[in-house]
């Protein structure tokens, strides 16, 4: 089966996103990058123009495309270095869990202001006793009446304090097993007893991380998203969204790392550098076949494994980067962010060692340990 787009589609993309950016823009990328008025305007106008959300309708922010035209499209704007979505778990984690289980009346609220980028969200998923175990959780929901009355606490709130809405994950049946007493509402920050705290970054980077003390806090049965104790599917759903970006971007970051090394002329990396790009290769190949189990309807056990491959590579792709630069890459910023942002893919969309355990049990039919 041939995962290959219409080439008008592509194309179509391709110069409407020559169009939107600057002349300048790829000898400027390193000061581009941060631009959040450009980035901000970027999510808008693919919004209206359909590019946000490729296979989704048109009021939603797409086109109605297929799988293969969206993965293409995806491709081809990280290959271009398109801007980054100034808040990106709400348009690639949340919108998809929003228009898949909200209510009518959730979706018309709410989902339109959050693909334009008119209003940030976060995900209430971490907390600081459940490590990456998200299925560990504490935080408490009780009925009470037309509300749900909240304790708790969340960590690794990425742009909490600039979020206006959160998905917040909480326990609302604590007999149930750990997986099926989870549900997921929607909490406005802005409500009483939310206190949102951000945490000091050792390196330099917009989406910071908080911390988020829920107390006795207030949120409506009406915003309940999904089935009550089905906050574990919505998670799920949501997240596979979320992996199958991650690995485009990983792929493209791999091979941006990988032409900072050729051209070398120390052969003592050569085999592994060898070694990355088939690694790299690897990734894109896998990718592929993950879209075409997804196309057929079969199981895909090469998605489980695409996040896990492709952080570690671009942690391997950038230490060998400096590795060749030799001293001087402890003088170089662009290279040391590099390296410090690299070090957020192995924990980022599930650490790697959550996602060796699933491997481990689901695909390979280990023992738990």
């Amino acid at each position: 089966m041939t995962t290959t787009a219409t080439p008008e589609v592509v194309s179509d993309f391709a110069a409407w996103l020559t169009e939107f950016l600057p002349d300048d823009y790829r000898q400027r990328y390193r000061d581009y990058r941060w631009d959040l008025t450009l980035r901000r305007d970027y999510q808008r106008a693919a919004f209206e123009a359909g590019w946000l959300q490729p296979t989704w309708p048109r009021e939603h922010g797409g086109r109605s495309l297929g799988l293969r035209e969206a993965m293409e499209i995806r491709i081809e704007a990280a290959l271009r270095s398109a801007p980054k979505l100034p808040n990106i778990a709400g348009p690639n984690v949340v919108a998809p869990a929003i228009r898949q289980f909200g209510t009518p009346e959730q979706v018309d609220r709410l989902l339109v202001p959050l693909l334009r980028g008119d209003e940030w969200w976060a995900l209430g998923m971490s907390e600081p006793e459940a490590g990456s175990d998200f299925a560990g959780l504490r935080t408490r929901a009780q009925r009470d009446g037309d509300v749900f009355r909240v304790n708790g606490r969340k960590i690794w709130t990425t742009q909490a304090h600039l979020s206006r809405w959160c998905a917040l994950y909480v326990r609302t049946d604590p007999g149930a097993p750990k997986h099926h007493g989870i549900s997921c509402l929607i909490l406005d920050l802005q409500s009483p007893g939310v206190t949102v705290k951000p945490i000091r970054m050792a390196s330099i980077s917009d989406e910071t991380f908080c911390e988020m003390f829920l107390d006795d806090v207030e949120v409506p049965v009406t915003n309940l998203l999904g089935p009550l104790h089905g906050g574990w599917q919505v998670a799920l759903s949501s997240l596979h969204h979320e992996r199958q970006m991650i690995w485009i971007m990983n792929w493209v970051e791999i091979q941006r790392g990988l032409d900072s090394i050729r051209g070398t002329e120390s052969e003592d990396i050569f085999a592994d550098l060898g070694s990355l790009l088939a690694d790299a290769e690897a990734l894109r190949a896998t990718g592929y076949r993950a879209l075409n189990d997804e196309l057929a309807g079969r199981p895909s056990p090469e998605a489980d494994i695409l996040k896990l491959m492709g952080s570690v590579t671009l942690q391997r792709v950038w230490e060998l980067s400096a590795t060749a630069a030799g001293p001087h890459s402890n003088c170089d910023p662009d290279l040391l962010f590099e390296r410090q942002d690299a070090l957020a893919a192995t924990i980022y969309g599930g650490t790697s060692e959550i996602q060796r355990n699933i491997i481990g049990e689901r695909l390979l039919g280990l023992p738990k340990g």
